[in-house]
C-alpha cells in the first residue's frame, strides 16, 4: 500500500469516526423526542453508518470506527454534569438505544463479505 492510500485509508477512519459522533449525539436527542419514531430513526442512523462504513471501507474497521466514535459520544452523554443535567434519565428508550446501537454494530462487522466475481451485475441468468 502506498503512502498516499494509506493516508487516504486513515483520513476515511477518522472522518467515520467523526461521524460516529455525530450520529451518536443526534440519536441521543431524537431517541425520547419522537417515541417510537425517534428511537426507530436513530437506530436506523446507526445502521446506515455502520453499514456503510463497511461497504466504504470493505473492512470491519470500517464498522469499528463509527462505531467507536459513536459510543464515545453516547458514554459522554450519559455521564451527565455536576449540575444535574444529563441526556440519558435511564428509561427504557435509552437503553434500547444504547444497546440496540451495540447490537447493530456488532452486526455489521460480522456481517459475511460474499466474494465478487468479474463484472457479473448480479441478475439471475446473467
Amino acid at each position: 500500500m502506498s503512502g498516499g492510500a494509506k493516508a487516504g485509508r486513515i483520513a476515511a477512519y477518522a472522518g467515520l469516526v467523526v461521524l460516529g459522533a455525530v450520529v451518536g449525539v443526534a440519536g441521543a436527542l431524537v431517541h425520547g423526542a419522537f417515541f417510537p419514531g425517534g428511537l426507530l430513526l436513530a437506530l436506523a442512523a446507526c445502521a446506515g453508518l455502520f453499514y456503510g462504513g463497511l461497504r466504504a471501507t470493505g473492512t470491519q474497521t470500517g464498522v469499528m470506527a463509527p462505531g467507536a466514535g459513536w459510543l464515545l459520544a453516547v458514554v459522554l452523554l450519559s455521564l451527565g454534569r455536576p449540575e444535574g443535567d444529563q441526556v440519558f434519565w435511564g428509561g427504557l428508550a435509552e437503553l434500547v438505544y444504547v444497546i440496540g446501537g451495540m447490537v447493530v454494530a456488532v452486526m455489521c462487522a460480522t456481517i459475511p463479505r460474499v466474494p465478487h466475481h468479474g463484472d457479473r451485475s448480479g441478475a439471475l441468468g446473467a
